[in-house]
């Protein structure tokens, strides 16, 4: 199913990106950017530690900065959001950080360790069969939803606070050479991309998506959304059979390029990750910096986004002992 949407969007003003750094400053984590210590010769690979936030997720700056732009009268009868893990937790958290009600919609095949993590951030959880959660996406409603509906990617305000994250990397790195993001709804990768554009436009931005669910580099490829086959597997964070089409409007505009991963590079990324850095990414942070091992955006700084670490303990495990699961 590819959804359709009466949104269009143009790239995030850089305005509204440096509103969001003030209105999300002292909630939001400014994360670091460390060096991977790898062996390549050819690039230097940095890591911008988005898994250090206090939900182990970028998706805690989208969610901050729409409540908080949507004001004290507005959220009076709470938020909402349909999100499988990492947003779910974004706005959970930040409901409770700002005292409102909060409900998440989550698909049946949501990770329970990621819902046991918006019940304990004072969250109602609601679960849905996949087909009515996936159209939440694409109708912004769901009978009986009350307050403040927070979309997890395809929304301005959402990707405006994402954006920020471009900021930092830019304020570390001044002359990168490409920045890889992993891509699910595309909020984060349109969000940074946005404003790489205003301050850094030969600065290359970089999707990258895990072939087991990797709409939008055939997306790019054909010119259109296309629906592509899908397999759950261990990089829950992303990896979807279509794109939104607001999102592929935006990102055919701002980002240069999808690349796609596998689950065995992944899982070898995150690996390193853990071996060398002493840092743990969930599996979707890892798609960027496999792609950034293989070479995929060619030599130079390159900065891979660890979107999240939020990661199943046993799922780590198998792949610390060298496994793919």
């Amino acid at each position: 199913m590819v959804t359709k949407s009466a949104l269009s969007y143009e790239p995030i003003a850089l305005e509204e990106i440096r509103a969001a750094q003030e209105r999300t400053r002292g909630a939001v984590v400014r994360t670091p950017l460390v060096r991977l210590d790898a062996d390549d010769q050819n690039s230097e690979i940095y890591l911008k530690l988005e898994n250090l936030q206090p939900i182990r997720s970028f998706k805690i700056r989208g969610a901050f900065n729409a409540m908080m732009k949507a004001g004290k009268d507005a959220l009076s009868e709470g938020v909402w959001t349909a999100s499988a893990g990492n947003m779910a937790q974004g706005v959970a958290w930040s409901a409770r950080y700002l005292g409102v009600d909060c409900t998440v919609y989550v698909p049946v095949t949501a990770p329970r360790t990621k819902i046991a993590n918006v019940q304990r951030y004072g969250g109602k959880v609601v679960e849905l069969p996949v087909d009515d959660w996936v159209n939440i996406f694409r109708t912004r409603h769901m009978e009986g939803a009350t307050g403040v509906f927070i979309h997890p990617f395809s929304d301005p305000v959402v990707m405006a606070g994402n954006g920020v994250t471009g900021l930092e990397i830019l304020e570390d790195l001044p002359d990168v050479d490409a920045i890889l993001v992993p891509w699910g709804g595309g909020g984060l990768c349109c969000g940074i991309a946005s404003a790489i554009r205003e301050l850094r436009p030969q600065t290359k931005v970089f999707a990258v998506e895990i072939d087991t669910g990797a709409p939008l580099a055939p997306a790019f490829a054909a010119g259109k959304p296309i629906e592509v086959p899908f397999t759950p597997n261990f990089v829950d964070g992303i990896g979807t059979p279509f794109v939104n089409v607001e999102m592929f409007e935006l990102a055919r505009k701002i980002v240069n390029g999808a690349l796609v991963v596998d689950k065995a590079q992944t899982a070898a990324a995150l690996r390193l990750v853990v071996e060398r850095n002493r840092v743990v990414p969930e599996g979707a942070a890892a798609t960027s910096v496999a792609a950034a091992l293989a070479g995929m955006a060619g030599g130079g700084k390159i900065v891979a986004v660890l979107s999240g670490g939020n990661i199943d303990v046993n799922t780590l495990t198998t792949i610390l002992q060298g496994g793919v699961p």
